[in-house]
């Protein structure tokens, strides 16, 4: 129990202490007119409150991601709890502060069009289509699971419900941001935050009266099937510490808040709340259970993440532990799905400089998205999906790189991107090489050749800093 409160307090302290530095990386002005006021349309762009905007932020990077990931990273042991903590504070919370902040210096654009201004056109093309794929695979996979469960729970047949969720998702990708996304996210969203104290209360009374134990921690891998740590675990467990994914949701935020000085709260903010979320679902899946082998027993018996979520919440909080349990294993991934399909749509409106105020210019790229969705519910998603960790993870190294050389650009402290952008380059190159939905070669070799990689990225950029700081930027935005 002492490692699991050292690292919560360590998580909490973090956003006071290195959010603060991060923050003062940029410059903040609320003298400056953020994009959600100086480009009002009434659809995309909205100025809301801060409380509002977090709270749809938290739900659009959490989903069931802190949940699943933590549930599959409790089976490295304690040892998961590091990088819950110190990847939230150091990458995850970075990453998102910076992905949210550079797009709403640039407009509120995408982060395609990002990495476009800072990596150049190669990249920007490469993101353009990388994102919209790796969007579309997260929107299609939040139709069919949460279909598959609501078949469970109804017996409804599964195809009515895929038709039902994607209308929903169609209406919340072309209707304007506060219709929708604006009123239901913020209940779900605390819903999310008020099923993770109340288990962490829970774990606490289990500790204390002997039903529950918490092992300290231990650098051992005790992972069942001898899983190595790295890279698997920092794949594993993306939302929780570092997820690409956010960097295509921060941008609609970007566009939604009010004044600058608001943007540690909503970004780094949300990413450290959805950090201690993973925290708590990896203690109490841990204290629960009690070793690995029982994790993964519990996973084969009930169905894998979903049902070890409904298993534990009614355990745990009774009857309404099953009620959360229903927001988190079905309406957490469609809200997920939902703002996916509102990204994509919005990443290819900024590629080709399609203005999104008429319903008509909305509709006509949702509806090839959804055709695309309705497609690929229709084969055997399983073997495409094993590619998501890897181009999640992917994405977020990409990204930290652009960011790196923004912060280059703007004569700010670029370690604290750069060497998270090597960390997670390295962990990508060495997952791919020997994954089994990689290449399949040897650990040992791979991690090594990761390693190099990494280190070659990282020279290859100190020798060209001051390149970096005499380039010409493509539509810098002035600070």
């Amino acid at each position: 129990m002492i490692t699991f409160l050292v690292c919560l307090a360590i998580l909490i302290g973090g956003y006071f202490v290195y959010g603060k530095i991060v923050e003062k990386s940029v410059v903040l002005n609320d003298k400056n007119s953020t994009p959600a006021v100086r480009l009002e349309d009434g659809v995309d762009y909205m100025p809301m409150p801060w409380h509002k905007v977090f709270l749809i932020q938290f739900l659009n990077i959490a989903g069931t991601g802190p949940i699943f990931g933590a549930i599959m990273g409790a089976l490295f042991g304690p040892v998961a709890f590091l990088w819950i903590t110190f990847g939230t504070i150091f990458a995850g919370g970075v990453h998102d502060f910076l992905s949210g902040v550079i797009s709403m210096k640039h407009n509120g654009t995408s982060v395609s069009e990002i990495v476009g201004i800072y990596l150049g056109d190669g990249m920007k093309s490469v993101m353009r289509v990388f994102s919209v794929i790796l969007l579309i695979l997260v929107g299609t996979v939040f139709v069919t699971s949460p279909a598959g469960l609501l078949t469970s729970m109804t017996g409804i047949d599964k195809n009515i419900w895929v038709a039902v969720i994607i209308i929903y998702y169609m209406l919340a990708t072309v209707l304007p941001v506060d219709k929708v996304i604006g009123k239901i996210y913020p209940v779900f969203g605390a819903a999310l935050l008020f099923m993770a104290i109340g288990l962490c209360g829970a774990m606490f009374v289990g500790h204390f009266n002997g039903s529950m134990t918490m092992p300290e921690m231990t650098l051992q891998n005790l992972h069942p099937d001898g899983l190595s740590i790295f890279p698997f675990l920092f794949t594993t467990i993306a939302c929780g510490a570092i997820s690409g994914f956010h960097a295509t949701q921060s941008p609609m935020m970007a566009r939604c808040i009010h004044k600058e000085s608001e943007s540690k709260k909503v970004f780094y903010g949300a990413m450290v709340v959805e950090g201690i979320v993973a925290l708590i679902w990896c203690a109490v899946t841990i204290a629960f259970f009690g070793d690995s082998l029982s994790i993964q027993n519990a996973l084969n018996e009930y169905g894998g993440q979903s049902g070890v979520v409904g298993m534990l919440s009614k355990d745990l909080l009774g009857p309404l532990g099953a009620v959360l349990a229903v927001l988190g294993v079905v309406a957490c991934p469609i809200t997920s799905g939902d703002t996916a399909f509102r990204s994509a749509r919005l990443t290819i409106a900024d590629s080709f400089k399609i203005k999104q105020e008429g319903l008509k210019n909305r509709f006509v790229l949702a509806i090839p998205l959804f055709a695309v969705c309705i497609f690929l519910t229709t084969i055997d998603f399983n073997i495409i999906w094993r590619y998501f960790a890897w181009s999640n993870q992917t994405l977020a190294a990409i990204f930290l790189w652009a960011a790196t050389v923004y912060l280059v650009k703007n004569k700010s402290n670029y370690w604290m991107t750069l060497i998270p952008a090597t960390f997670m380059s390295a962990v990508c190159t060495a997952y791919i090489l020997q994954a089994p939905e990689g290449f399949k070669l040897a650990s040992g070799f791979s991690n090594i050749v990761g390693v190099v990689v990494a280190a070659g990225l990282f020279l290859v950029f100190l020798m060209n800093v001051g390149k970096i700081k005499t380039s010409e930027i493509q539509d810098l935005a002035a600070e």
